[in-house]
């Protein structure tokens, strides 16, 4: 069975995005930090006929996170699609105006977003270009593309990262690989702010599909209504 890999498997977009290919046959690796939040989505997937394994680890160590996409790649017998969206909590957080940002204000967002992106396809990658098959898909806000004042430092993260996923994009055509960003321009399930448009999960998980499948050659998607 093919294999999708969902690292920041949250209870939103990234349940979504586990049934949209789950219903077409797929296997899910969850990949977040909490083990107990990731093995009940593993038994919601699992009263839907779906098969899906928990493999915790943080995107901030790279270490282990490596190790679980290894680990999820030695348990289904490898990885077709990689899927990177995690989602800091306020806890984490600190959001910044450009003027007020300090260096290290966007270096927890590198980590968070970039580096851990990296290193996440660095683990699924090289057996992706050895078959000559598969598909990795990034995820931010669409302030990647169209930046927000009040989330400077987050912005800043997210279009390096962005920059970062188009030219892999350029870098991997003509290999059989598929590299994609995804910006999302909408509150997910409940509104972040007052009069901003908002979608359901299961509005925004398709797209996902699709980059998979009929959009191959498309760079990037930005989701808004």
């Amino acid at each position: 069975m093919p294999t999708i890999a969902i690292v920041g498997a949250g209870p939103q977009l990234g349940l979504a995005i586990a049934r949209t290919y789950g219903t077409h046959g797929y296997d899910v690796a969850l990949i977040a930090r909490n083990r107990a939040k990731l093995e009940g989505l593993a038994e919601e997937l699992a009263t839907e006929g779906i098969t899906a394994a928990a493999f915790p680890a943080d995107v901030l160590d790279r270490t282990a996170l490596t190790q679980a996409l290894q680990d999820a790649a030695a348990h289904f017998g490898g990885i077709d699609v990689l899927e990177y969206s995690p989602v800091g909590g306020f806890d984490s957080t600190v959001l910044t105006t450009p003027a007020a940002t300090e260096p290290a204000d966007v270096q927890h967002e590198m980590e968070f977003q970039l580096y851990g992106a990296i290193a996440a396809t660095r683990a699924a990658l090289p057996a992706m270009r050895e078959a000559g098959a598969g598909t990795l898909l990034f995820t931010t806000g669409a302030g990647s593309v169209d930046p927000v004042p009040q989330v400077a430092n987050v912005n800043a993260a997210a279009a390096a990262l962005r920059n970062w996923v188009l030219n892999l994009h350029k870098e991997l055509e003509g290999t059989g690989v598929q590299a994609a960003h995804v910006g999302i321009d909408v509150s997910i399930g409940t509104p972040a702010v007052p009069g901003f448009p908002t979608a359901k999960p299961e509005e925004i998980s398709p797209v996902y599909w699709e980059l998979h499948t009929t959009r191959r050659d498309q760079a990037e998607l930005v989701f808004s209504l």
